[in-house]
């Protein structure tokens, strides 16, 4: 028979809980931003095909604009594209800043760039 008992101590339990805390509510902040980055790396991907179609570059910023508005898209605007060409045809591509606050003065600033190259 054992004389120790073996387990976790009620301190450790509340460390354990306050850090799985402050990782979910930081994982739950987060989420909206990468979900609005997925929406814009699918409407640049869809804009990229028309570009690759033959459309010039204020019909793929209206494209994009019509688009935006139907996805709920505010991080980008149709003047923040930056359409190129290269030996594959049209590049429409985007990047930005996102900051996520979190308590007061502190926040989190994500780098986001999509590309409609394969």
């Amino acid at each position: 028979m054992r004389k120790n008992q073996l387990g976790i101590s009620l301190g450790g339990l509340l460390v354990g809980s306050a850090i799985l805390i402050v990782v979910a509510m930081v994982g739950l902040k987060m989420i909206p931003s990468y979900i609005e980055f997925f929406s814009i790396k699918k409407v640049i991907a869809a804009v990229g095909e028309e570009a690759r179609n033959g459309a010039n570059a204020a019909a793929i910023r209206r494209s994009f604009d019509n688009r935006a508005t139907i996805d709920s898209i505010e991080s980008v605007k149709a003047a923040d594209l930056e359409i190129t060409k290269d030996a594959t045809g049209v590049v429409v591509s985007a990047a930005y800043r996102k900051e996520i606050p979190l308590v007061s003065n502190i926040g989190i600033y994500i780098d986001f760039s999509a590309t409609s190259q394969q």
